[in-house]
């Protein structure tokens, strides 16, 4: 038989194991809950990054098309050089009613003695695969060399024409004329210079002038094609025309002209291609005009202009998907790690549980 006081005595044990059991049960639940908590924090915040990774990402100023068709592909950038304004070195003269402006032209010259108001233009425009004009860097060593006739050959820089490329390191104003293209600020032209041209004054008012083919010579000759020729005689040069559709054959253009009293002016375009290895993609769509907003804007950049916008800019670039979060200033609450909150309440359940087990 057992004693009484040893069954009495067995009562509090049980229920001290009993309370430590359900201590330990409860514990570890609460701490299960916790690590699944923590575990799904650390895991979301890398959608929410990648997701504002993605999207703060800068667009490319060229993009690739998800058609080959609209991919134009050049083996030249354009030059793109916006003409003289009124005021600057190289502005000439306006007309008063609006027909005309004129640049000053190097390679312009007034004959000695003046014999008549006969005047002209002949000019050498090389693009590239889209039609854009270069200054022909991508095919050094090139010349273009246009005949001309006895009437020009006190001219300095003719009897022949010749051009020589790259044009940037050959003449002190490589281009000189905008002979293409229209805008509403000018009375002709776009509003970007695109040829080489020499000029002259000076000449009878029924003088006969007259040019050859254009002979393409150099390393680069495969490279080159030539399109054709433009002369306007007798008349305004009309900038309204597009360079590569206007171009005819040089029997077609027909070598020359003869001036009268009522047209004593006549201009030439010789309109040549590139035609090589095309590998820097641009946008078909984009004007000249366009690319030249974007390299005026990045100048004015440079030289201190619209600092307090392209500090915004910087800051949008670096801190959407680093510094956002740390600094508080992201509007993504979840892109944040969990604070010390938890891991104290981790730490105080850890103990809690350390101390039980040790009770006897």
């Amino acid at each position: 038989m057992t004693p009484p006081d040893r069954r009495q005595s067995s009562l509090p044990t049980r229920s001290r194991r009993s309370l430590a059991v359900s201590t330990y049960s409860v514990a570890l639940v609460g701490l299960v809950l916790l690590v699944g908590v923590v575990v799904a924090l650390s895991i979301a915040p890398v959608g929410g990054a990648s997701a504002s990774t993605g999207a703060g990402q800068p667009t490319p100023a060229v993009q690739e098309s998800e058609s080959d068709d609209e991919t134009v592909y050049v083996s030249e950038e354009a030059v793109v050089e916006p003409v003289p304004e009124e005021g600057d070195l190289y502005f000439e003269q306006a007309d008063p009613d609006g027909e005309w402006v004129s640049y000053v032209n190097p390679r312009d010259e007034y004959r000695m003695p003046y014999l008549g108001d006969g005047s002209g233009k002949m000019c050498v425009t090389l693009l590239n695969e889209a039609g854009q004009p270069v200054e022909g860097s991508s095919v050094p060593g090139t010349t273009v060399t246009v005949p001309t006739g006895d009437s020009l050959s006190w001219h300095d820089d003719i009897d022949p024409f010749v051009v020589d490329y790259p044009l940037s390191e050959n003449y002190n104003r490589p281009l000189d004329s905008d002979q293409f293209g229209t805008t509403a600020d000018l009375p002709q032209g776009d509003g970007y210079l695109d040829s080489h041209c020499f000029e002259w004054h000076g000449l009878p008012e029924d003088e006969t002038v007259e040019y050859g083919e254009a002979q393409i010579e150099g390393p680069h000759t495969d490279q080159i094609d030539l399109v054709g020729y433009i002369e306007r005689p007798h008349e305004a040069w009309d900038t309204d025309i597009d360079p590569l559709e206007s171009a005819v054959s040089y029997e077609e253009a027909g070598g020359g002209w003869t001036y009268h009293p009522d047209g004593s002016h006549g201009q030439l375009v010789v309109v040549l291609q590139l035609d090589g290895d095309a590998d820097i993609p641009v946008d078909p769509d984009e004007e000249i005009g366009d690319e030249a907003a974007d390299v005026g804007g990045d100048a004015a950049s440079d030289a201190g202009g619209d600092t307090d916008e392209n500090t915004d800019d910087r800051g949008d670039d670096s801190t959407d998907d680093d510094t956002g979060a740390s600094n508080g200033t992201d509007d993504d609450a979840t892109d944040t790690v969990p604070g010390f909150g938890v891991l104290s309440v981790l730490a105080a359940l850890g103990a809690l549980l350390i101390a039980t087990l040790r009770r006897p």
